[in-house]
């Protein structure tokens, strides 16, 4: 009915097909989710008009449904729709509300996401973690809540779902980096993309765990380095790799493993990978990232 209250017709009721119906009495029993209607009289939609003109309006309805913005103009008599017709120009500032309706349903993974967008947000997550403020909290939930925020002009412009797809997530959010302070210029210092190690190699950090970072290196990089690298202050775990690329050790301690590890992982690994240097004294050797032959040895 044009209140938006449900009501139902008994299945004799000869009222049964006429489009529009007066009520004139109906009733609602108790625990039942729709109203009854007892008497009525079929009328015109003209009618209908004339005796609920107050409630006559037209307007443009802009949201998210069935996974896009859906955009129309309704005219509606109360509760009831009598025409509809698809939106083409429709206010950029309910399209922009649609749209972050949709992330919030739907979540970032409407947002284009490269590799370093992914690596980006986990730095960050990892300095939030070890430093707080002024670095951004990243989580879902943040993101989301202040999506308005970072995601500006791209969603703006944006119209439909799959412009958001079209969105760099990595490069929306640097607009996050606390630039007022002057912080945002340290996030390669404090978080960088890759660590360079004693042999040359420029190695990149893994941030999946924002409680400590890992550096994977192949073992014989390292040599001469007497103490673990840090970032932010916190000791990297350092994955000693074999040759083969598989960890032989696992360490947030360099020095300690040099004296009390590395011979018996020498012991295991040197007869496999003759070509590979294997020093008695890996804390003062020479790091290289080559084998013997390309060593000259």
């Amino acid at each position: 009915m044009v209140s938006g209250t449900r009501a139902e017709l008994p299945q004799a009721s000869a009222l049964r097909g006429a489009p529009w119906i007066a009520v004139a009495v109906a009733d609602r029993p108790v625990g039942r989710g729709h109203a009854r209607v007892q008497l009525g009289a079929a009328v015109d939609e003209e009618t209908a008009r004339l005796a609920a003109g107050a409630l006559l309006t037209e307007r443009d309805e802009v949201h998210w449904a069935d996974g896009d913005v859906v955009a129309r103009r309704v005219e509606r008599l109360g509760a009831v729709e009598l025409a509809v017709r698809p939106l083409a120009d429709a206010d950029p500032v309910l399209v922009r509300g649609a749209l972050l309706e949709g992330l919030r349903r739907e979540g970032l993974g409407l947002l284009r996401r490269s590799a370093d967008a992914g690596l980006l947000r986990k730095r960050l997550a990892f300095l939030r973690r070890r430093l707080g403020e002024p670095w951004p909290d990243v989580t879902d939930d943040a993101l989301l809540a202040r999506a308005a925020e970072w995601l500006e002009p791209e969603l703006s412009r944006a119209r439909r779902r799959a412009d958001l797809g079209r969105i760099d997530a990595g490069q929306a959010l640097t607009r996050l980096l606390p630039w007022a302070s002057g912080e945002a210029t340290r996030l390669d210092e404090l978080a960088p993309e890759r660590i360079l190690v004693p042999s040359g190699s420029r190695i990149r950090i893994d941030y999946d765990d924002p409680e400590q970072p890992v550096l994977a290196v192949k073992l014989q990089e390292m040599f001469g380095l007497q103490r673990s690298p840090e970032i932010a202050g916190v000791p990297l775990l350092v994955h000693l790799l074999s040759p083969a690329g598989r960890p032989a050790a696992v360490t947030a301690d360099l020095a300690s493993f040099w004296k009390d590890g590395y011979t018996g992982v020498r012991a295991e690994l040197r007869g496999r990978y003759p070509k590979h240097p294997w020093p008695e004294d890996p804390a003062t050797a020479e790091p290289t990232r080559y084998t013997k032959a390309r060593l000259g040895k």
